[in-house]
């Protein structure tokens, strides 16, 4: 299927929140790759590991590293996904590479523990401030989803593997101590780039059932202003009663995960028997919901 394209928004690239997102985002990598992890041969995963890897192996400047690696995913990606995300993530890319060269930053420790949890969560909150600003600085993301796509491998499965031949190759390079460690950086970015791209603000489906449906529904519809859909289920089929079932509607809604207490605690009161069952989604699309971000 090919992507819908669109001509360049210029004013959504260099809108004041734009720009703020995507500077802070560099400034944050920068201070962790040069104030944690370069220092100490610490990788992270995607383009950043493998720049690090080879600026660490073949003593190649780790800016120029940063942008050519990254080009092909920013073409793929203004093909793909559309020319505005492109010349964004190229601006994002050029301006880490210009800015690594520029700002100086020292070493803040060399303690593995401290590198590999700040190093990380630094990283990682660049990567989503970017991310926010509507570009990128690492490009695995782009190129796992057009690779999926091709060859039927899930976006997960194909970063897995990426970063494990990283991981691979700072092991054979630095040693497991260090692999260990980088591996522990990787998943404290992954986690805060997470956390800062859907904030308080990621969905999960929510489900209730109840023997006083109607009043759930009115509850989350007219108290709580969300939106249902009602699934069609029988309750029972229980150990030693399994014959004894009856009827019953399956109240789903979509909420963020600040709104999830306060709704079991209400339906709860409704039904203090209610059973409930949370389902983490991976986007949400249409209806009333409100769009976290939108790429342009």
């Amino acid at each position: 299927m090919k992507s819908v394209q669109q001509g360049i928004n210029w004013k959504f690239i260099f809108s004041p929140f734009s720009m703020l997102y995507t500077l802070a985002g560099i400034f944050c990598a920068i201070f962790a790759l040069k104030g944690f992890m370069i220092p100490n041969h610490f990788l992270d995963g995607g383009v950043t590991g493998i720049s690090i890897l080879l600026h660490e192996v073949f003593h190649i400047d780790i800016s120029l590293l940063l942008i050519v690696l990254n080009i092909p995913f920013v073409i793929i990606g203004y093909k793909k996904i559309g020319k505005t995300f492109g010349v964004q993530a190229l601006i994002a890319i050029a301006l880490l590479g210009i800015l690594m060269n520029v700002i100086q930053v020292p070493t803040v420790t060399s303690d593995k523990i401290l590198i590999a949890v700040f190093g990380g969560f630094l990283i990682g909150l660049g990567i989503g401030l970017v991310i926010r600003g509507g570009g990128v600085i690492d490009g695995l993301e782009v190129v796992a989803d057009y690779t999926n796509r091709k060859s039927g491998f899930t976006t997960s499965e194909i970063i897995l593997l990426i970063n494990s031949l990283i991981m691979l190759g700072a092991a054979f390079y630095f040693g497991i101590e260090t692999a260990m460690y980088s591996i522990l950086t990787y998943f404290t970015a992954l986690k805060a780039s997470d956390y800062v791209v859907d904030g308080f603000e990621e969905y999960t489906a929510l489900s209730i059932i109840s023997k006083e449906s109607d009043k759930i529904k009115s509850l989350i519809v007219n108290d709580f202003g969300k939106a249902i859909t009602v699934y069609k289920g029988e309750r029972g089929y229980l150990p030693g009663s399994f014959d004894v079932r009856s009827d019953c509607d399956i109240v789903m809604t979509i909420v963020t995960r600040l709104e999830i207490h306060r709704i079991k605690e209400a339906a709860s009161a409704v039904d203090p028997t209610a059973f409930f069952y949370v389902q983490s989604i991976k986007e949400v699309k249409g209806g009333i919901i409100k769009q976290i971000r939108v790429h342009h």
